[in-house]
């Protein structure tokens, strides 16, 4: 009896069964690394091809004019700085609106109407295609010169961006706070404190790690987002010397790799590649910070 119990519970790896499984698990391994394969040689080609053409000057010197000389292509400074300078923008606007937004939705709605509202429509707007964003700005700002009679600028740049990161930091502030233990709530209310002070003493740090991994993933987004910015910011070959002109046009480098990836000229499809390699490795670390941090955060939960 002993005996036959044993030799039931043997692995046997000629059943039709466990031949089914091993076949299913190497067709989903096969199938999970053709997924990944073309992101693979994407970032490699970018990083071997880009990276080539990186040295100092390209990173500090304002682009030249198009031509065949390829000691004055210039670099792409004016680019880097833009970039980072409408990613500032994008985030002073909205960082508070989507964390204030998922708050109320958290701690304040109760589910009701208005909630379910909100939670579609920033479903709705996190899917509509970012070129939207950027006729939309302008259509509001840019055409209609509000911002002191400017038109392209830097700070329409920025606010186009602001309404693609919205959404996202709504959506994970919103998650991260529902995943808050009641029964921390129930504590500081049981001390006296009051909702304002409960939010913002216990369920906002509790839950800091994975809104930042939101405010993280939505900025690597807006970063490299073109479409809006061809509508909103449009383009510079200069760098930004003043608080002025940030109601100027202004370069990126989205739109750099845009504009240079379709000269004729060797020395600018050379920026364009280096522009795409600078672009890439922000991306990819803002992603792997962004992952760093909700380890962190499940990590410090765990051995609280």
């Amino acid at each position: 009896m002993n005996y036959t119990s044993q030799k039931s519970l043997t692995y046997n790896p000629s059943l039709t069964r466990n031949i089914g499984n091993k076949a299913l698990t190497i067709a989903s391994a096969l199938f999970a690394i053709i997924s990944v394969l073309p992101l693979i040689l994407v970032i490699s080609y970018v990083l071997i091809k880009g990276g080539s053409y990186i040295n100092l000057d390209t990173l500090i010197l304002e682009p030249e004019p198009p031509g065949d000389d390829l000691l004055s292509a210039g670099g792409i400074g004016p680019a880097i700085t833009g970039t980072f300078i409408m990613s500032v923008i994008a985030s002073i606007i909205s960082i508070p609106v989507g964390v204030g937004g998922g708050i109320y939705l958290a701690e304040y709605s109760k589910s009701g109407k208005f909630a379910k509202f909100i939670r579609f429509g920033s479903n709705v707007l996190a899917g509509v295609p970012s070129i939207i964003a950027g006729v939309f700005i302008y259509a509001i700002i840019v055409s209609s010169k509000i911002l002191f009679g400017s038109m392209f600028s830097g700070i329409a740049g920025g606010i186009s961006l602001s309404i693609l990161m919205v959404p996202t930091i709504i959506k994970t502030t919103d998650e991260a706070l529902k995943l808050v233990p009641n029964d921390m709530r129930r504590a500081a209310f049981g001390v006296g404190a009051s909702k304002f002070t409960m939010i913002t003493n216990i369920t906002l740090p509790a839950a800091f790690s994975s809104i930042s991994t939101g405010v993280l993933l939505a900025l690597a987004r807006a970063a490299g987002e073109t479409a809006p910015l061809i509508f909103t910011a449009l383009f510079s070959r200069y760098y930004i010397t003043s608080f002025d002109d940030l109601f100027y046009e202004m370069g990126s480098l989205s739109v750099l790799i845009y504009n240079f990836a379709l000269e004729p000229y060797e020395a600018q499809n050379q920026l364009a590649w280096a522009a795409s390699f600078i672009l890439v490795v922000v991306l990819l670390s803002l992603n792997i910070l962004s992952r760093w941090i909700g380890t962190l955060g499940a990590f410090t939960k765990n051995k609280v």
